[in-house]
């Protein structure tokens, strides 16, 4: 999960496309390229722990908003030390499934797994709006996130529908790493049994 929320958030490629999909032009007095260079600066506040401040140059940010973003910040840092931690944890859980032979243990959790994460992306699709304010009930304990786009304009290009291609595209990197983990590792279960026959 870490990996896609990781993959997600950095994936600049999906907002240049939603720009032009989303006819997010039509909505603020300022071109394509201007967008996107305030994205990366707000990206770049987001990403790097020593940069304090946010700044873009075409959207001015109230206060509420500042605070926002700095929360959103935090959970970024929070994705990155699970990530770390994760991986480093994962490196040794499977030197030890793999020196006691475990790999059919595995197969219960990736099957789970893979029926959890479709069931989320068939709740984006038919239910976005529902999701996304039980996501924002869920990390953030204000209203601080429901922007007003007089006093934090960044809201005009940041249209809840990028953020539903967001969770898609995150849930689903979490099934195709499911369905890649499940087949290795159901590989793997019958390349031990035709050796121990």
């Amino acid at each position: 999960m870490s990996v896609s929320i990781a993959f997600t958030i950095n994936f600049t490629p999906l907002y240049m496309f939603d720009i032009d999909y989303l006819n997010i032009t039509d909505y603020v007095n300022i071109s394509k390229e201007q967008i996107i260079l305030n994205y990366r600066i707000l990206l770049d506040y987001l990403n790097i722990p020593w940069i304090t401040d946010l700044a873009m140059p075409d959207f001015p940010s109230s206060e509420r908003g500042l605070f926002h973003f700095y929360e959103v910040k935090r959970l970024f840092m929070f994705n990155y030390l699970i990530l770390a931690a994760a991986g480093s944890g994962t490196y040794f859980f499977m030197r030890y499934i793999k020196s006691r032979n475990l790999y059919k243990s595995l197969l219960i959790y990736f099957k789970n797994g893979i029926f959890l994460s479709l069931t989320v992306i068939l709740g984006i699709l038919i239910s976005f709006d529902s999701l996304f304010l039980l996501f924002h009930q869920s990390f953030f304990n204000n209203d601080a996130w429901l922007f007003n786009p007089t006093t934090d304009p960044i809201i005009l290009v940041l249209p809840a529908e990028f953020f539903m291609h967001s969770f898609l595209l995150a849930f689903g990197l979490v099934e195709i790493l499911l369905i890649t983990g499940y087949v290795l590792t159901k590989r793997k279960t019958r390349d031990k049994s035709l050796l121990s026959k």
